[in-house]
């Protein structure tokens, strides 16, 4: 379900240590806002945080220090840019 990547987004994924498989679990589980400039923001919330956990089983572990990531998605619903939350 890898949402389509700008350029900027891609390298920003591979600076930040954010791969692929974190960006389609937050695209999956997060829960978006609205920025109320066009784009939209994904990050984990303690719900979304329990649903992956669920979904995830033994897998969840391998994600858990990248709970504070996030990723904004533009109007076009590619991925504009991801991060860390601090």
């Amino acid at each position: 379900m890898l949402a389509p990547l700008t350029t900027h987004a891609r390298v920003r994924m591979q600076k930040r240590g954010i791969s692929p498989a974190v960006l389609d679990v937050l695209l999956e589980y997060g829960r978006e806002a609205h920025d109320h400039r066009g784009c939209r923001i994904v990050r984990f919330d303690k719900r979304s945080r329990r649903l992956a956990a669920r979904a995830l089983g033994d897998r969840f572990p391998r994600f858990e220090r990248f709970l504070g990531a996030y990723a904004v998605i533009g109007s076009d619903d590619a991925v504009v840019t991801v991060g860390h939350r601090r």
